[in-house]
């Protein structure tokens, strides 16, 4: 704890420097799962990547103090040798505690706990003037709604430097129980149906069709089915997402479900070798053909630490719709079929998420509806590969979205105007906390998400005249294969030298 409070107290230090010469600054994390490109400058930076430590547990009250930057696997790695685990864990293992806590973060345990957030009580911040306060959910608190402000708005109300964060008895195995479904609206019926059973630990979904799908219910197991053992992170294990279309198809042509067990870390980061379905998509990309063999050579580039490398440093991130967006039950079959025919993007991810109550909201959820639950619909595949085209795509995703009462998480790009993103937010309430708790010197939400809308909506934006030589390096990453052997390259390189994207080793 001696090492931590030194760190936070030299990062105080250097706030309250950028305070006494007005500069405007950001955080850098070292690493981040965003699909949002990096504006970090080195001379304006607070650097927080050294506040990667467990610090401790109380296991008799289920919690444990950990810093902001410790990643998902190292989470659950020192649970597990306490018996523990959290309450919600990230599909990706190199999602950090901080990043899940300041993005919209759920997943298969969200139905019962809400998002990732849901499961702190307590923050340490460092506020913009440097002073250090703890905020937590208690309703004595005076930083109470910093706490709950700070979730969702990605950084820009201070810097999260250490979280106490709840936890829930661990067992060995995830009995997943597969159950096929034929439509949308059999889907939110057995969603629905499982969200009742208190036996039911973790449920999510995948469509791989408007008629063919499968819903997948977890439960916590001390010991497995016999001879039903599967994993998913060895380079000879199947993908999950295809292992689980297998599986749907033998129950399509005779049974009603089908039954197996997962080792429990297995099967949280059941999704990392291919990050769902994105490594299909890297496959088309480079021609090559998506089999059993090729996926095996290619194994180490299938995870996503490395696969999100080569998105960012390949500049094909600038075409890739990785968007995670939320709808009421009711309007869920509308949105699907919407999505469906729009993009023809199929797998879709399902994943229900408990609303927060009304006034323990964060800032990403304040205008959910604590009554209803929220299906997430996790939509990924490649976009137009004109500009203009691609902004406006992303733009009807959003439009749809508010027309149906939904919302979308904000770890990615959004596509609204300023006018439009404060319609939908509490512009008020939020530009207040960040003058109670001195965060001008931060990014505002807005100025971290937004995009150039290419004078598709809004302003056009003013545009310096392009020299030779910034047009031959533009059209030249733009042109196939050129980015993507860029980005494989740097990420053969991020793996000789164990480094996640942004972090310097």
């Amino acid at each position: 704890m001696d090492a931590h409070k030194e760190e936070v107290a030299r990062i105080s230090e250097r706030v309250q420097a950028f305070q006494r010469s007005s500069t405007a600054f950001r955080i850098y994390h070292g690493s981040t799962l965003s699909t949002r490109e990096s504006a970090r400058q080195r001379d304006s930076i607070i650097d927080t990547s050294r506040l990667n430590h467990v610090i401790g547990f109380n296991t008799q009250e289920k919690k444990v103090l950990v810093e902001p930057n410790v990643p998902m696997d190292a989470l659950v790695d020192a649970t597990l040798r306490e018996g523990l685990v959290p309450k919600v864990v990230m599909e990706l293992p190199n999602i950090t505690v901080g990043g899940g806590f300041a993005g919209t973060s759920g997943e298969s345990s969200s139905f019962r706990f809400g998002l990732f957030d849901r499961s702190m009580r307590g923050i340490e911040v460092v506020l913009g003037n440097g002073e250090i306060v703890w905020a937590t959910s208690d309703r004595e608190d005076p930083h109470r709604d910093l706490f709950f402000a700070c979730a969702g708005s990605c950084g820009t109300l201070g810097v999260v430097t250490l979280l106490e964060m709840e936890l829930i008895d661990a067992q060995p195995y995830v009995e997943l129980e597969y159950k096929a479904v034929t439509s949308v609206k059999e889907a939110v019926d057995v969603l629905q149906e499982a969200e009742q059973d208190s036996r039911v630990d973790y449920i999510d979904g995948i469509l791989y069709s408007m008629t063919s799908g499968v819903i997948m219910i977890g439960r916590l197991q001390a010991e497995p089915i016999e001879n039903r053992v599967r994993s998913f992170d060895k380079p000879s294990d199947p993908w999950f997402y295809l292992d689980a279309e297998q599986i749907l198809k033998c129950i399509e042509r005779g049974g009603k479900s089908y039954k197996q067990s997962i080792p429990i870390k297995s099967y949280f980061f059941r999704y990392d070798r291919g990050v769902f379905w994105g490594g299909g998509i890297a496959f088309k990309y480079f021609c090559v053909p998506f089999l059993d063999l090729t996926r095996r050579l290619l194994d180490p580039y299938m995870y996503s630490r490395t696969m999100i490398h080569a998105l960012h440093r390949s500049g094909i991130s600038s075409q890739a719709i990785i968007q995670d967006l939320g709808v009421p039950y009711e309007s869920a079959a509308s949105f699907i079929k919407w999505t469906g025919e729009k993009t023809g993007f199929w797998p879709l991810w399902l994943c229900p998420v408990k609303p927060p109550p009304r006034d323990e909201c964060s800032f990403s959820m304040a205008n959910v509806d604590p009554d209803k639950t929220v299906l997430d619909v996790g939509i990924w595949g490649m976009g137009p590969r004109d500009p203009r085209r691609f902004v406006a795509l992303n733009r009807e995703f959003e439009a749809k979205v508010a027309e149906l009462g939904g919302i979308k998480c904000l770890y990615a790009h959004a596509y609204y105007t300023e006018d439009e993103f404060w319609r939908i937010y509490d512009a008020e309430k939020y530009t207040g906390l960040r003058r109670k708790y001195h965060a001008g010197s931060l990014p505002s939400i807005y100025d971290k998400v937004k995009v150039d809308l290419q004078g598709v909506a809004g302003p056009r934006s003013v545009r310096k005249q392009e020299t030779w030589g910034e047009w031959t390096s533009r059209n030249f990453w733009r042109t196939w294969p050129f980015g993507g052997l860029y980005g494989v390259a740097s990420a053969t390189k991020g793996l000789v030298i164990q480094s996640d994207f942004l972090l310097k080793k």
